[in-house]
């Protein structure tokens, strides 16, 4: 093969990959985890399409309790993704809603439903 080619098939390796909408980031995978993003991801796949296009929030609700549940755990992440739902009702609110990075000292294993979104939290202050 020439040098020109060689350099083509280089130059493939090095271009970004095509990420999917989900969390792709690191995450411990116990079996209550895997169960819940198992559970949103078959929603994704089946009934999405049919209720799709009607989410106010970016990310997605699906999107943000796949990311939510595969963060914080199936019960963290399980009320985070209930809140959520919530707020994206018709008198809720909109906009960027991304999930935290680390649960507030707050939030407590017995008190999960004291979790409040970013912006909401910014506003109460």
């Amino acid at each position: 093969m020439c040098q020109h080619c060689n350099m083509l098939d280089d130059d493939e390796d090095e271009r970004p990959r095509k990420r999917g909408r989900n969390y792709a980031g690191p995450f411990q995978k116990t079996p209550g985890r895997l169960f819940g993003m198992g559970l949103i991801r078959l929603y994704q796949l089946t009934l999405s399409g049919f209720i799709g296009n009607s989410c106010r929030h970016i990310p997605t609700c699906s999107e943000f309790g796949y990311e939510a549940v595969a963060r914080h755990g199936l019960w963290f992440g399980g009320w985070m993704t209930a809140w959520r739902f919530v707020r994206c009702g018709p008198f809720g609110s909109s906009g960027l809603d991304p999930v935290p990075e680390a649960l507030q000292p707050y939030q407590k294993w017995l008190t999960p439903w004291r979790y409040r979104s970013q912006s909401s939290a910014a506003i109460n202050r």
